[in-house]
């Protein structure tokens, strides 16, 4: 595609996105209504009647227990959240500033913004890892940035969003089923950001929805580049990998956890049914529906290659685990 051709459907895109401006305040207005608004110190403060030292104290006392991995992964999901004000610009980009999309932008950063908040506030008042080396990871993952290719293509912007946002919400689920089996309080503050995360799913995958009903062609060919894989986006922060590692192995998030989200995305979607494409879209609707397949041999080969292996982090104050 020329340089030309590529600006004629970014344009086309845009009206597309300006064409939704009537359904996304219908869809902000629904979410708004169904969201329970909660803040960091509802979850984590102290009880009126209760003294705040102690309270602080109640919660170190009560983190203790809470093993290794799963202090790692807590670690993983909290700086990814973190990484938030990266969204907004890629989003921001595209949905302009003079449009009620930039309404729902500033909302969801509000929202999303209180999920690094409170999950920063109890690592820290718990002591739960090295606080300095959490920082700096923090500083290095900020500064390396989040510059992925799809920023040029709205459509691919949304199709990513749903993926990451369902995949955002399982990471922060089954944290807080593990983690809750040691520190329940731990466990609902968890449950609480998977909630809003599944919400936010639900908006971008119904967003997307609507692209596809008016852009079909276009919206299936920006969503088979993004499908086969996605790069979470905390990719570029020190020791992301073997955290992850430490992810899958504690059977949080892994390769099987994406399949499951992309074969769910395409039955919600009905790729599989859409009729009357041109070559483009027959073209991109043959790839998608062979992902799943390719995403089944990833999963076996990492699970077939994969062995026991003992895990230390400056994060969780080098101390050695050992995991299958």
């Amino acid at each position: 595609m020329s340089l030309t051709d590529r600006g004629r459907a970014l344009l086309s895109k845009i009206e597309v996105l300006r064409d939704l401006e009537s359904r996304v305040r219908e869809l902000m207005t629904a979410h708004i209504e169904k969201r329970p608004l909660w803040f960091p110190h509802d979850l984590l403060g102290p009880r009126p009647d209760q003294d705040p030292d102690r309270h602080v104290a109640e919660l170190r006392r009560r983190a203790e227990g809470i093993p290794d991995p799963a202090r790692a992964a807590l670690s993983l999901n909290m700086l990814t959240e973190e990484g938030l004000p990266h969204f907004h610009r890629l989003l921001a980009v595209h949905l302009g500033d003079d449009s009620h999309w930039r309404e729902w932008n500033n909302l969801w950063t509000a929202e999303e913004d209180r999920h690094g908040v409170i999950l920063h506030d109890y690592i820290r008042d718990t002591r739960l890892v090295n606080q300095r080396r959490l920082e700096e990871m923090q500083f290095s993952y900020l500064q390396s940035g989040f510059d992925p290719d799809w920023d040029k293509d709205p459509y691919r912007v949304f199709v990513y969003t749903t993926l990451q946002e369902r995949a955002t919400q399982q990471s922060h689920s089954e944290t807080g089923r593990l983690i809750g089996e040691y520190e329940p309080l731990l466990g609902e503050v968890l449950t609480n950001v998977a909630t809003e995360e599944a919400r936010h799913f639900s908006f971008y995958r119904t967003v997307f929805e609507e692209i596809l009903a008016r852009d079909p062609d276009q919206a299936l060919h920006s969503a088979a580049q993004i499908m086969p894989s996605i790069e979470m986006p905390g990719h570029t922060m020190p020791g992301f990998r073997e955290l992850a590692d430490v992810i899958r192995r504690s059977g949080i998030y892994g390769p099987r956890d994406y399949l499951r989200i992309v074969q769910e995305q395409i039955r919600y979607w009905q790729i599989e049914t859409l009729t009357g494409l041109n070559d483009l879209g027959r073209r991109a609707q043959e790839k998608i529906m062979g992902i799943p397949a390719r995403l089944q041999r990833i999963a076996e080969h990492i699970e077939t290659k994969s062995r026991a292996k003992t895990f230390s982090f400056d994060l969780v104050f080098n101390r050695e685990f050992a995991m299958e």
